[in-house]
């Protein structure tokens, strides 16, 4: 028993910690004459809308495995805290071209974290949505390693994959939704979501 002043250390198993094991990708895009119904179309078109989603930043656990979207939702129960970084657009300007991203950054080493970015934008489609993720999560993780990163020079165009620094080699990848707002005047929104299992 700890005396007066003494302060009782607690450590927790790791096992207890709130730690994703498992990640899947999906988005989706909604139509809808009212903002928030178009979003929780979008929600719905990707498989998202019954869970109670908590938006959490960028870090992509040491060790955590990349499922497909089916399988993750299987682990899933409708009303459950689920934790997912999320990417979101919304407009209801007629003809305007609207994209959601996630970007992954994930190094070669898998004892070590990568990075998730989330990107949104007007008037890009999704290959240019999709690379810019790409870019921001390598960065990032660069940043975060204490790393100077170039984007042009750091890129392997033959590996496909990023090198940062001298040794570490990171590979990227995305999900990226995209749509053109209807003549119509209803709001569309598209979402990209990294969904995690703990």
């Amino acid at each position: 028993m700890p005396t007066h002043g003494e302060e009782k250390m607690l450590i927790m198993p790791k096992h207890k910690l709130l730690v994703p094991r498992k990640m899947f990708l999906t988005k989706g895009v909604g139509q809808h004459k009212f903002e928030l119904r178009s979003f929780e179309l979008s929600l719905r078109d990707a498989g998202i809308e019954k869970y109670n989603l908590v938006q959490v930043s960028s870090i992509y656990p040491p060790g955590c495995q990349i499922v497909s979207r089916n399988e993750g939702l299987k682990e899933l129960i409708p009303g459950m805290i689920t934790f997912c970084v999320m990417a979101r657009c919304a407009s209801s300007e007629p003809h305007r071209l609207i994209a959601s991203s996630i970007g992954i950054a994930i190094p070669a080493d898998r004892s070590a974290y990568g990075y998730l970015s989330e990107h949104h934008a007007f008037g890009e489609t999704e290959k240019i949505a999709g690379d810019h993720a790409e870019d921001l999560a390598a960065a990032m993780l660069a940043s975060t390693l204490g790393i100077e990163f170039d984007e042009d020079k750091s890129w392997d165009e033959n590996k496909e994959e990023f090198r940062i620094g001298s040794d570490k080699v990171v590979k990227t990848a995305n999900i990226t939704q995209s749509t053109v707002i209807s003549a119509g005047g209803l709001y569309s929104t598209v979402i990209a979501a990294a969904v995690f299992i703990v």
